[in-house]
Parts: structure tokens; C-alpha cells; sequence
């Protein structure tokens, strides 16, 4: 067995680690009485997302890869790679298993946005879905070598679309989900007044929360190295850094803005600003120095705290735990990121494309700024690419999101009923409570005013 192959396999465990920090976080933002119900959302999505992978997402992702094997979209396409050869060929075998834990990961993001009053049923018929079609398609056109990843010679944008790591292909695409089903759903049962004011709900187990962030963490790591490590190792180094740091300086950004605006560090804030970080920097990983990682994760630890109040203030979208802003917003900065940062330091030829710097040098994929980050030139079209790539994410995931929720709900209604919302989903839909020994009492008025 190739030795990269057994790098992207651990790296793989990992982002399977990443469900146990889903399970926690999403729970612990929520009220104790529906905390069954969610852990077991974040348990099932793993087998039936990968189920759905298996049996159409997988071709479907490398569709276009594997009828022209020339293409370099990402280093996931090589030549020896057949689409029949799933059950021998080893680096396919490991392939599958890396992009199969990943596209689980973009397929539980939707859970914290719709929690509290999704009704089980449908989310089943949701887990297949998932992972049989939206991420994989839209991942086709970047990692596939398609029709995103070719807009370096279509319309001599940059190297084409990039996304090392997933920023829009996970991370903007569940977000866009969420939005979608949560804007669909409406809101809990007493999160709003008549008049639109939005009460506060919070979650039952902050420990949850911040373990279950920590968890997460810990398996980035193994999401962004993933890529390199199936290429070979020469860039773990400053992937493994970048992401640290962007980490760090998005909880300093959360902070700095709850501060100003509250006076107090909202822990689960704080949280989110760590996890923005590390979505933002998912897509420019690779492509930037650590000066300009420092930049993004600030950058989206500031801005996923905005995001989470104009979600809720001002367009009365209700997401529990601030999914929609996190993995949405901040994924979107991310592509963006990598547009004005690359220095053009690594990529060479990526996506087939090959530029020259003034001096004669071929440079790698670079940014509008990439010059002041220590880069041998400065490309703008690559930040056209970015911004056109973005525009089709939001748009294309969102329309197969609104589609699909629309049909299913046909098939099972999307949304629990009132009544057992208001007494809590687990004994109803699961059979089994969370928290048995004790009675819960909730702080928070659960009629409308």
C-alpha cells in the first residue's frame, strides 16, 4: 500500500472524530429536552450519508476526472485512478474514505440550524440526499476537475475556481442547507415575540459545547492536511500552522466584538469565533503565509458574531447554535480569502494553468494582494474566480436544498408537531430520554406572547 495513502487514511479517522464534536456542540447549545433527538441526528448522518455517497456521490464528485484523467483539479486526481477499480486499487479505496468522513462532516452542519423542530423522518430521507448529490456535484466543478476548476482557460480567471479544503464545497454548502431548512422550518415555538424581538434560548451544557469545539478542532486538522497528505508532504508544515493560527485569532476576533458589545465573553461566542476560524481558512490553507492566516481568522471571528445577530435580530432566522454563520458566512470569507491572499508561492499548474510572473517565473495560484505577503506577483482574476465560484455555491446548493425540502416534505413533514416541541422530542420521536433521572424545567416562555 502507497505510504501517502496511509497518511490520508489517518487523517480520515480523524474528520470521523469530528461527529463526537458535532454530537457535543450542537446538544449543548440546545435546551436538555430535545438532546436525544439530536445526538442521535448526529450519530445516524454518518452511515447514511456515506451510504448515499457510496452508492452515487463518490462517481459523481470525480465524474469529470475520471473521463479525462489529465485534468489536475486537486490532488486527489491521478492517472491510475478508475472509476471501476473501488474495491482494489488502493489510493481509490482511500480516496473514498477521506471524501466520504468530509462530505458527513458538510452533512451534519444543517443539524444545529433546523434543531429543536426537524422532525426525525425527514432528516432520515435528508441523510441519503446529502450524501448522494448536492456537495458531491457542486464538489465535481472544483475537485473534479469541472467546469469551476476550468475557469483559469474558459475565461482566464486566475488558476480557475480553488478550494483546497472545502470552505464552499463543506462548510458554505451545509450552511447554505441550514439556511435553507431553517428558513423553512420558522422559528421554536417562542423564540420571537409578535413583534419580532427574539428571545433568548440557551443551551443546556456549555462543558458540551466547549469540549465538543475542542473535538472539532482537533479533527481539522485532519480535514485540511487530507489533500496534502494524498499529494505528498511538502506543504503539512504550513497547512498545520495556518489553521492553527487562523483558530486562535478568530476566538480574538469573537471576543473582541462581544466585549465591545456586551461587556461579557460569551463562552459559546467565543466558541463559534474558533470554529470560524478554522472554516475561513480551510479554502486558503495552502495558498497563504501565516501573516495573512492571522488576517483571515480574525477576520471571520469578527464576522461570524455580526452574522449570528443579523441572522437573529434582523431577518428572525432561528439557528440554535449559529451554524449558518459559522460554516456559511465564515465559508464564504474563506474562498474570498484565498483570492486576495495567495501569495502564488505553491500551485503550479494547478487546475492545468500555468502563469509567468514579470521575471519570467511561473508562479503558483496567487491573489490580488499576493505581492505584500511575500508572493512573486499579484493576480485579480484569481479573486474573479473566487467570487464566481462563490456566487454559483450559494445559488446552486441553495435551489437543490429549497427543491428537495419542498418534495420531502411531501413524503414526511419537515417540521415536528407543536406539541411535542414544546414537551421536547425525545420521548416522542426517539423513545428514550437524554436525561432521565431529572426533571427539566425551561427558563424560556414557549407561547406566543
Amino acid at each position: 500500500m502507497p505510504e501517502n495513502v496511509i497518511w490520508v487514511v489517518l487523517a480520515g479517522l480523524l474528520v470521523v472524530l469530528m461527529q463526537g464534536g458535532f454530537a457535543l456542540v450542537t446538544s449543548g447549545l440546545c435546551r436538555a429536552r430535545s438532546a436525544g433527538q439530536i445526538v442521535a441526528m448526529n450519530l445516524v448522518i454518518l452511515p447514511l450519508s456515506v451510504i448515499g455517497f457510496w452508492v452515487v456521490g463518490f462517481k459523481l464528485m470525480f465524474w469529470s476526472g475520471f473521463h479525462d484523467p489529465t485534468l489536475t483539479a486537486s490532488p486527489w486526481l491521478t492517472n491510475h485512478i478508475k472509476p471501476d477499480s473501488l474495491g482494489t486499487n488502493m489510493t481509490f479505496l482511500g480516496l473514498f474514505f477521506f471524501q466520504a468522513a468530509a462530505v458527513a462532516v458538510a452533512a451534519a452542519i444543517p443539524i444545529g440550524a433546523m434543531a429543536e423542530r426537524w422532525r426525525f423522518k425527514n432528516f432520515m430521507w435528508y441523510s441519503l440526499w446529502v450524501g448522494a448529490l448536492p456537495i458531491a456535484w457542486f464538489g465535481d466543478w472544483v475537485w473534479g476537475g469541472g467546469w469551476l476548476a476550468q475557469l483559469g482557460h474558459s475565461l482566464d480567471l486566475g488558476h480557475g475556481y480553488v478550494d483546497f479544503a472545502g470552505s464552499s464545497v463543506l462548510h458554505l454548502a451545509g450552511g447554505i442547507i441550514g439556511l435553507v431548512g431553517a428558513s423553512l422550518l420558522g422559528p421554536r415555538v417562542g423564540k420571537f415575540t409578535r413583534g419580532g424581538r427574539p428571545r433568548p434560548m440557551p443551551g443546556h451544557n456549555l462543558i458540551y459545547v466547549v469540549v465538543g469545539t475542542l473535538v472539532l478542532a482537533a479533527g481539522w486538522f485532519g480535514l485540511n492536511l487530507g489533500p496534502a497528505l494524498a499529494e505528498g508532504r511538502d506543504r503539512v508544515a504550513i497547512i498545520v500552522v495556518n489553521t492553527l493560527l487562523a483558530a486562535a485569532t478568530g476566538t480574538v476576533g469573537a471576543y473582541l466584538v462581544v466585549i465591545l458589545k456586551f461587556r461579557k465573553p460569551d463562552p459559546s461566542m467565543l466558541c463559534n469565533g474558533l470554529l470560524a476560524g478554522l472554516v475561513a481558512i480551510s479554502a486558503p490553507c495552502a495558498f497563504v503565509n501565516t501573516t495573512a492566516a492571522g488576517i483571515i481568522g480574525l477576520v471571520a471571528g469578527v464576522l461570524v458574531v455580526y452574522s449570528v445577530l443579523i441572522f437573529e435580530a434582523k431577518l428572525n432566522v432561528d439557528d440554535p447554535v449559529g451554524a449558518i454563520s459559522v460554516h456559511g458566512a465564515s465559508g464564504a470569507w474563506g474562498v474570498l480569502s484565498l483570492g486576495l491572499f495567495a501569495n502564488g508561492t505553491y500551485g503550479l499548474g494547478w487546475n492545468g494553468v500555468h502563469k509567468m510572473a514579470r521575471d519570467g517565473t511561473e508562479y503558483g495560484v496567487a491573489g490580488a494582494l499576493g505581492t505584500l505577503f511575500g508572493g512573486p506577483a499579484s493576480d485579480w482574476s484569481q479573486l474573479g474566480a473566487q467570487a464566481v465560484g462563490l456566487a454559483i455555491c450559494l445559488v446552486f446548493i441553495g435551489l437543490l436544498a429549497l427543491v428537495w425540502f419542498k418534495i420531502s416534505s411531501f413524503i414526511v413533514p419537515l417540521r415536528s408537531r407543536r406539541e411535542e416541541e414544546i414537551a421536547g422530542l425525545d420521548l416522542p420521536e426517539m423513545g428514550a430520554e437524554c436525561y432521565p433521572d431529572f426533571h427539566l424545567t425551561d427558563k424560556n416562555v414557549t407561547r406566543d406572547e
